[in-house]
């Protein structure tokens, strides 16, 4: 697990029964990292996450049509995705973005 988790995100994957890597996640990381905004090697990043145990939550027709049904408290098109998958599924999602949790009961600030 990464030393860059607060210990309230450590804490909350270490007691989760399972715990989800969005493919929206993996998506904008692979965007930045083409684009020059982030350096990440995603080939590896995507390994970590399949040796981790962790899930994998595709986006599906669902999740996508659902983000029209958001308020427009945030315009980061990922993040509005990933609350979409939140409220859809539903699951618990953790976050560093304050401007998320007035979204839903389901996002988690650590």
């Amino acid at each position: 697990m990464s030393s860059r988790l607060t210990p309230a995100a450590k804490a909350a994957i270490e007691g989760a029964d399972e715990v989800y890597v969005s493919a929206a996640s993996l998506w904008e990381i692979a965007i930045k990292a083409g684009t020059g905004k982030l350096r990440a090697d995603v080939d590896r990043l995507i390994a970590t996450v399949d040796s981790s145990g962790f899930l994998e939550l595709y986006v599906t027709a669902e999740h996508a049509a659902f983000v029209a049904e958001l308020p427009q408290h945030h315009r980061d098109p990922f993040d509005r995705l990933l609350i979409a998958q939140a409220m859809t599924e539903p699951l618990v999602l953790l976050t560093a973005d304050e401007s998320l949790v007035q979204y839903t009961d389901l996002v988690r600030l650590v």
